[in-house]
């Protein structure tokens, strides 16, 4: 048997974030554009899904048509069935991982993210599959007592803390 790993870079809009995720039903793309509406309204999104049985077709939708149309391309650059990607402006993955984690399709989320991110991929004969994520750098240094100063006002100046 044959496997080979590949690296696929995701292509992210600018000032967006992504959740990169698994589902197991065509009903998945419906479901997440509900939990995402339904959780945060103001949210503009695009999400798409890869069916891994029937047409294995790329299914899409979502409120932004830029971010609903690069969710789907970037899908079928992944190749990976039944995986989920969720590009967000104006809401943080913070916001809605735990209502995606609830959708009953979902099966594993990735990661969720502003940083540049590659997707380990293993491609056999069959198809492909998600092995793992590489979500932004190396760490350099661990932060003094000026950074934690700098943690605390920026988590209070985006309003995560009072």
């Amino acid at each position: 048997m044959e496997l080979d790993i590949k690296i696929v870079e995701l292509k992210s809009p600018e000032d967006s974030n992504l959740i990169l995720g698994q589902g197991h039903f065509i009903k998945t793309v419906e479901d997440l554009y509900e939990a995402i509406i339904n959780t945060v309204p103001q949210a503009e999104f695009g999400l798409a899904f890869a069916e891994a049985s029937g047409d294995c077709m790329v299914r899409k939708a979502g409120n932004d048509e830029d971010l609903t149309n690069i969710a789907a391309d970037e899908v079928l650059k992944l190749a990976c069935g039944h995986c989920f990607l969720i590009y967000l402006k104006n809401a943080f993955p913070i916001n809605l991982t735990q209502r995606i984690n609830s959708v009953p399709e979902v099966v594993n989320l990735y990661c969720a993210t502003a940083n540049p991110v590659q997707v380990i991929i293993a491609e056999t004969k069959q198809g492909r599959g998600i092995l793992g994520v590489i979500d932004g750098s190396n760490p350099v240094k661990i932060e003094n007592d000026d950074d934690v100063v700098w943690r605390k006002k920026f988590l209070r100046d985006i309003g995560y803390k009072l």
